[in-house]
């Protein structure tokens, strides 16, 4: 009688050192490495002779004592993180990548990835994307709910993205995500946060809110005609869905979301009162739902599909063959673009059938003609469009040549685009286009002859890009940016932690700064201009008079710094940077002299002038009569009353001496004090006075004053200047003020 062999635990695993055998034991292998190696494959042993120890450590990796926390605890563990609530209890972390969820995989995106790829296909679809790591307890707790309500978004048309922020931190940190978990939404480039619990009906309206809620307009029997006649506006085919929901499923959402630049959308509650003329009038079967698209005539539907449960894969193969009307308007380049594309190759090649027209009830009969025959004659090959003239006149008139037999007439041409750059093949109608019989058999019989002959296209020409005739305006798209920017910086008032909050706070502190120094500069400036405006005729008074520049004043009494005066001549080269653009506060004194008193007038200036070159306001310079009068005649005529306007038909008027004169031209706010030459006879000289100056004038032409050269000399006419200057610093001169610097040619 045999009997069975006794229970003996499985073999143990290969262990990669070698084995030591009963008979060298540690006590007689001297090896140091043996007692070590002898502990390992006893314990080796143990673990697999005891099955409890053997699922701990294919569980957990160890089957040590510490275990015990493992299973005890974890059973109890409750976590609250960044606004996710869990209550469930768990056991099981896998946190080897080995053992990691492989369901995430095909989710994970990259950097590179998401900024070529997912930014721009959230502008067709919203992105719902995770943000995880190893070693997060949170993660595995929310990976059932997540694996769930992906895999339905996904079923319904949205995105789905995972990022480990462990290998891609730089895609982590440009998501503003600072800590794992954390979900956001992305759509049209633009990224929100999710901040609830984390359970499928939170995640689903969290999807929801990041459409836009004018995606799907509730259409009852009051407007469902209004809806329809839209199809002129807005150069789209409409769609209908006929379904039992009261709420509008999310898939019909995201698919309105999908094709809203091609397709305007509709939803009709069957079971709501007010829907009844629209359900009988269209056969609708009220227990199955049901997709219509309307095009040019909105009392039949172009296509319909009927199906008792609505997949993604059937609504998107159903409305991508109806994107356009029979008949669309070019309105864009863009669209055009789409509806005639560039040829690839021969059996490829497409041509368009365009319509120019134009709008109002005199063209329609014309219109409804082409679009007759564009029902009747649709091919895969052909594509009929038209385009309104007065919107699009470089269009039609790169075609028409502005011909006078198309002129406030409809034309048919047949064109093909060649290359993106605007080059086009195309064939004008001889006529233009009524609509009759006859336009119909001449235009079919074109179409025929392209079928075989391509060379029908003789004329060649490159039109410029379209207009976008449906682009909202300027202020309309900032108005929208705004809104977007400021919800979007409200949001992050209140949800973002400081880390993500100090750029905006360190902006918003800078502009503060930079607006309370403008406004404190600016306060300073306008009230030296107020000292500094011109005075009224008769309000001038003597308070005002002592109204003066106060750098003048504390500068007037430094003494000079130098042992020479510099004086340079004005010319056009340093005339911008010596008048036009001197700094406020500084002043250029200007004296005019001629080619024969240069020396002279020169030696007597510097000597008057040399007590206040010490202020640093001050700039001494000179001008040439013989080249610049006409610029001094006009500075003169503001100063009327010491200067009437010459009159040029006076035979002395080229004879003027005006050497000697000397101004000082203020040219930050454009006024300047006169200073005229002083008179022998005249003790106390004229320090800007106004007096006689026209008799003096004639008398110096005639050479009959006693300023002329022969009664005294060419240094007499600076006599007093000093005292002038004394009194332009105490700002107590007159002033002429002009509106611009003329320029010095």
């Amino acid at each position: 009688m045999s009997s069975s062999p006794p229970n003996r635990p499985t073999a143990p695993p290969l262990i990669p050192f070698p084995l030591v055998l009963p008979h060298r034991h540690p006590d007689k292998n001297k090896d140091p490495g043996a007692e070590d190696k002898f502990i390992q494959i006893s314990k080796a042993y143990e673990i697999l002779s005891n099955e409890e120890k053997r699922a701990n450590f294919d569980r957990y990796g160890d089957a040590g004592e510490s275990q015990g926390f493992s299973q005890q605890q974890h059973r109890q563990f409750h976590r609250f993180h960044d606004g996710f609530y869990f209550d469930e209890s768990f056991f099981h972390f896998p946190f080897n990548s080995e053992r990691r969820d492989t369901s995430d995989e095909k989710y994970l995106l990259h950097f590179s990835h998401y900024i070529n790829e997912i930014v721009p296909d959230s502008f067709k679809k919203p992105y719902l994307i995770k943000i995880t790591s190893d070693w997060c307890f949170s993660c595995i707790h929310i990976e059932p709910v997540w694996k769930e309500v992906a895999q339905e978004l996904e079923a319904l048309g949205a995105g789905i993205g995972v990022v480990h922020a462990g290998y891609e931190r730089r895609l982590a940190h440009h998501l503003g995500a600072h800590s794992t978990p954390t979900l956001l939404g992305l759509i049209n480039g633009k990224i929100t946060f999710f901040h609830n619990a984390v359970v499928r009906e939170n995640l689903r309206q969290f999807v929801e809110n990041l459409l836009p809620g004018n995606l799907v307009e509730k259409i009852t029997d009051k407007n469902y005609i209004r809806f329809l006649s839209h199809w002129r506006k807005d150069n789209k085919p409409h769609v209908l869905l006929f379904d039992h929901m009261p709420v509008v499923p999310l898939l019909y959402k995201l698919t309105a979301f999908a094709y809203r630049d091609y397709l305007s959308f509709g939803y009709v509650y069957v079971g709501l009162r007010g829907t009844e003329e629209l359900s009988s009038q269209y056969n609708i079967n009220v227990y199955t739902p049901t997709m219509m698209i309307f095009k040019e005539h909105i009392d039949r539907p172009a296509d319909v599909v009927q199906a008792r449960e609505m997949k993604k894969q059937l609504i998107d193969d159903f409305l991508s063959q109806n994107k356009f009307l029979m008949v669309a308007r070019l309105t864009s380049q863009r669209l055009f673009q789409e509806l005639c594309p560039v040829k690839k190759s021969h059996r490829q090649r497409k041509h368009c059938v365009v319509l120019l027209t134009e709008e109002g009830e005199k063209f329609a009969e014309a219109y409804e003609a082409f679009l007759t025959f564009a029902v009747a004659n649709t091919k895969d090959t052909l594509r009929f469009v038209h385009i309104y003239s007065d919107r699009q006149p470089e269009f039609a008139d790169a075609l028409l040549m502005d011909e006078e037999k198309y002129r406030g007439r409809s034309a048919v041409v047949i064109l093909e685009r060649r290359n993106n750059a605007g080059k086009i093949a195309y064939k004008v109608l001889e006529e233009a286009w009524q609509g009759s019989k006859e336009d119909n058999f001449i235009l079919l019989d074109l179409l025929d002859q392209l079928r075989t002959d391509p060379g029908l296209l003789s004329s060649e020409t490159v039109v410029a890009d379209l207009n976008d005739e449906l682009a909202p305006m300027f202020l309309i798209r900032w108005f929208y940016s705004a809104v977007d920017y400021i919800s979007g910086w409200w949001d992050s008032l209140f949800h973002s932690n400081w880390r993500e909050m100090m750029p905006l706070l360190s902006l918003l502190f800078s502009a503060l700064f930079i607006l309370f120094g403008t406004v404190i500069v600016q306060a300073f400036s306008d009230s030296s201009d107020t000292r500094d405006a011109p005075p009224s005729g008769k309000e001038e008074t003597a308070a005002k008079t002592e109204k003066n520049d106060a750098s003048f004043s504390k500068e007037s009494n430094r003494i000079p710094k130098k042992s020479f005066v510099e004086v340079t001549e004005l010319t056009d080269i340093n005339y911008t940077s010596n008048l036009v653009r001197l700094r406020p506060g500084h002043m250029n004194v200007v004296l005019i002299l001629s080619n024969s008193t240069k020396t002279p007038l020169l030696q007597k200036f510097a000597l008057e002038v040399y007590m206040f070159t010490g202020s640093s306001s001050l700039h001494f310079s000179f001008l040439s009569l013989d080249k610049h009068r006409e610029w001094l005649e006009y500075l003169l005529e503001f100063a009327q009353d010491a200067a009437p306007i010459p009159n040029q038909y006076d035979k002395h008027f080229l004879e003027r001496d005006y050497t000697g004169y000397v101004l000082a031209l203020n040219g930050h706010k454009k006024y300047f004090c006169l200073f005229k030459p002083h008179r022998s006879g005249d003790e106390g000289g004229t320090l800007g006075s106004c007096e006689d100056y026209d008799a003096l004038q004639h008398a110096e032409a005639r050479g009959k004053s006693s300023c002329s050269p022969g009664s005294r000399s060419i240094k007499n006419k600076l006599h007093k200047l000093s005292f002038w200057m004394e009194r332009l610093l105490e700002g107590s001169l007159q002033r002429f003020y002009i509106p611009s610097w003329p320029a010095l040619d």
